[in-house]
């Protein structure tokens, strides 16, 4: 082998080499300059507003009116703001100009949706956070310029990751910011719930007890709806690919898909606005209706999917399986209550659709991804 067949080429590809979606280096680093600028407002915002709370007067950590509640506020407020700015200057980066395709209604639910979940989850870990540091730190109480201090750094690093994530948005990042969000405000409200013997009766009492767990697990199904409605653009674009690239043999798939999420999605939200103690009867058919929604997807996966690898259809009837097994694990046979059975169920659904999404994207090229000139229909 001669030294010039060795050599590994530095010209820029072929004309017919695939085409890449990553950004050229300057608007990596103008998103990375973007974001440390994000995160310094916010830091000086949320700053400046905590002094005039804490002026004159020693805070805790956590408890009631702490810096740590301060901290959660100016953390959701900033973020869901930094998130909203950055999502909506993201559409203009490589790979995600197909955003400019979208409805007004469409796009404004996609950023509000994506923006909020953002500011929800920071919100949440910066609640950890000050509890684990008042856990750690029994008694300790802190000055106005250490308070105003903890709240700005806490806005700042919050503000910074935000804008970071918001501006390289995919949907295998969808996928695993949905799953997380879910998880964490799930934990979180039972972590808050009044009533300790709350998983004696069924996962929807914790949306009863009209105090900040029901809040926020209300809230967190009603974001989490909003948010799998716009997961469903994500979905519909990259099934589209897959239609496009001869993979799926359907055309109508990426359709029906993205409206199965989109009933879901619906439906999940309603379980969040009629709570059981309100309305029992659209509380149960939104949760009944979604899980027939979902089961809808897993039986018909190998007609609707038809062209996917035949190790994710048998995925899909393990999830079923999974499914009807808890059901008459429940009811005949009593192994375990309904809490146990809405937690399993709760499981399988957001694990299918992590699973789901890393199958489709690992079957789309990215040459194809970069060529997509959008289409939708959902």
């Amino acid at each position: 082998m001669t030294a010039s067949s060795q050599a590994a080429p530095v010209a820029d590809p072929s004309p017919g080499a695939p085409a890449t979606t990553e950004a050229p280096v300057g608007r990596r680093v103008a998103v990375e300059t973007e974001a440390v600028v994000g995160g310094l407002i916010a830091a000086a915002v949320t700053g400046l507003a905590a002094a005039v709370v804490f002026a004159g007067d020693v805070w805790p950590l956590w408890g009631g009116w702490s810096v740590g509640a301060v901290a959660a506020i100016g953390v959701l407020a900033s973020g869901i703001l930094l998130g909203a700015v950055g999502y909506w200057r993201s559409r203009n980066l490589p790979g995600q100009e197909w955003r400019h395709e979208l409805g007004p209604w469409k796009f404004s639910l996609d950023v509000a949706t994506v923006s909020t979940v953002h500011g929800i989850i920071a919100a949440i870990l910066t609640v950890v956070t000050y509890t684990m540091l008042q856990r750690s730190f029994e008694g300790l109480v802190v000055d106005a310029l250490t308070g105003t201090g903890a709240v700005a750094a806490s806005a700042g690093l919050a503000g910074y990751w935000i804008s970071l994530s918001v501006s390289a948005i995919t949907t295998n990042r969808l996928a695993s910011l949905l799953v997380f969000f879910m998880a964490s405000a799930t934990l979180a409200s039972m972590a808050t719930a009044q009533d300790p013997q709350w998983w004696e009766y069924h996962f929807s009492k914790l949306g009863t007890a009209n105090d900040f767990s029901s809040g926020l697990f209300n809230i967190a199904l009603i974001v989490a709806g909003g948010f799998v409605t716009t997961f469903a653009l994500y979905v519909d674009r990259d099934l589209r690919i897959l239609v496009q690239q001869g993979v799926l043999r359907h055309a109508w798939a990426p359709r029906f898909i993205s409206v199965a999420f989109v009933v879901m999605g619906v439906l999940l939200a309603g379980v969040g606005v009629f709570p059981f103690d309100v309305n029992l009867a659209l509380h149960n058919a939104c949760a009944i209706g979604m899980s027939l929604s979902f089961l809808t997807l897993l039986l018909t996966a190998p007609f609707t999917l038809a062209g996917m690898p035949g190790r994710f259809f048998w995925f899909c009837g393990g999830g079923a399986a999974l499914l009807l097994g808890g059901a008459i694990l429940f009811e005949p046979v009593g192994y375990y209550n309904l809490t146990a059975f809405e937690l399993l169920a709760f499981a399988t659904i957001f694990g299918w659709i992590s699973v789901f999404i890393r199958f489709v994207n690992a079957l789309v090229r990215h040459d194809a991804i970069a060529s997509y000139d959008g289409g939708y229909s959902v």
